[in-house]
């Protein structure tokens, strides 16, 4: 599964990766459904960012997408503020992922390769996770502390 690592799994999707067949059923020529779009952004960097704000769309993720445009990522929503881990099944693309408090406050960043199990985790409770082509953080010189434009208009986690 894609997104955070949880220890309650849906029971069909538990069975499923017990078995070995979820790949069968969603695989890389499975479309995946059209997210909401926030804008949001860092000082004068603009970000169009999909939101995944419900357990399914959490769990997918970037799985299966083999290219993203610079100005795109995915702002994950969660319904508390803990410590959350990603990881990069099934997603073939290099990212960074910025975790981020309640107030929209970068907490670390961390760069995923694609297709491993690592954990990334925050380092504190984090409320919201970015994810965004691999090193573009860096290049624009965002760094802990800075603060997320619009993560106030995000929708409530589901």
């Amino acid at each position: 599964m894609r997104g955070t690592k949880t220890t309650g799994r849906h029971p069909l999707v538990a069975a499923l990766l017990a078995a070995g067949a979820l790949g069968a059923i969603v695989g890389p020529a499975m479309a995946q459904p059209a997210l909401p779009l926030a804008e949001l952004g860092f000082g004068m960097y603009r970000i169009e960012a999909e939101v995944a704000h419900t357990f399914d769309t959490r769990q997918t993720g970037l799985m299966h997408r083999t290219t993203m445009p610079l100005h795109r990522g995915m702002v994950f929503v969660f319904p508390e503020a803990r410590a959350h881990c990603m990881w990069m099944k099934n997603t073939p693309l290099p990212l960074s992922v910025a975790f981020l408090d309640a107030q929209g406050r970068v907490i670390n960043i961390e760069d995923m390769q694609p297709h491993t199990t690592d954990n990334h985790c925050a380092a504190g409770p984090a409320r919201f996770a970015l994810e965004m082509n691999l090193g573009w953080f860096a290049g624009r010189g965002i760094k802990a502390g800075d603060v997320l434009r619009g993560f106030d208009r995000l929708p409530a986690p589901r």
